[in-house]
């Protein structure tokens, strides 16, 4: 079981291993941990048929929660718990590839009011606010522009380049109502203007990326997205 303190990040996923997008996120939050001078925080993986039947539980001391690739999961329901519970606790969130598309599930159903919001690889019945991309982004690095003024302060930057493992993105139908309700679209593709990060208003950290921010990130070059949530962590809880 996690530590007492709030030291330590709530993983929501089904750990793989040897997945390179599972494997980085340890090193990553160590990388980002460094760049801050911390204590790099202990990764805590939570499995989602776990957190389904215990979720707030499990969750309850974590100094940030973050939502990994690895879809599709063992228990959609579990996974969207855990989501909902770092949304309304104000707990920094990051969520990756499978955890962006989970995350707008989660807001789909709990914000907006849409209870039937799915979720294409678990199948087509429902209201599709994730559904399959045109082209699949997996293994390929692409140019990111970032539009939001927040996310620009978080990475330093109005453009990057980022690797994807992912099949599946925002449904072009729902983008207009997410962002109007507060989850903004903050980042897009260079080249067709396609959604690749949102942005929940009003939170101290909740951050959703169709790439893998973690495999990008080395000793000397931490990537500024996890920098950022984990000195989230540390300003929410005074320790990470």
């Amino acid at each position: 079981m996690p530590p007492n303190e709030r030291n330590w990040i709530a993983v929501i996923g089904d750990r793989i291993a040897g997945f390179e997008p599972h494997d980085a996120i340890e090193s990553s939050i160590e990388h980002a941990a460094d760049a801050l001078s911390i204590p790099a925080p202990r990764a805590v993986w939570l499995a989602t048929d776990d957190l389904e039947a215990n979720g707030e539980r499990l969750l309850d001391g974590a100094a940030a929660v973050w939502c990994a690739p690895g879809g599709p999961f063992r228990s959609m329901d579990g996974a969207i718990r855990g989501i909902a519970w770092a949304r309304t606790s104000g707990v920094p969130f990051l969520g990756t590839c499978a955890g962006f598309q989970h995350a707008v599930v989660e807001f789909a159903r709990n914000v907006l009011g849409h209870r039937e919001a799915a979720h294409a690889e678990y199948g087509r019945d429902g209201e599709l606010f994730i559904d399959e991309l045109l082209c699949s982004l997996v293994g390929q690095t692409m140019e990111v522009n970032i539009v939001d003024d927040e996310l620009a302060r978080i990475y330093g930057a109005t453009h990057s380049a980022e690797r994807y493992y992912c099949r599946f993105g925002v449904n072009p139908r729902w983008q207009t109502q997410l962002h109007d309700a507060g989850l903004r679209i903050a980042g897009v593709d260079a080249r067709d203007h396609d959604v690749r990060v949102m942005r929940l208003d009003g939170h101290p950290f909740y951050v959703l990326t169709l790439f893998v921010p973690q495999t990008s990130s080395t000793a000397t070059r931490p990537h500024p997205l996890i920098t950022g949530f984990l000195s989230a962590a540390v300003t929410a809880t005074g320790a990470a």
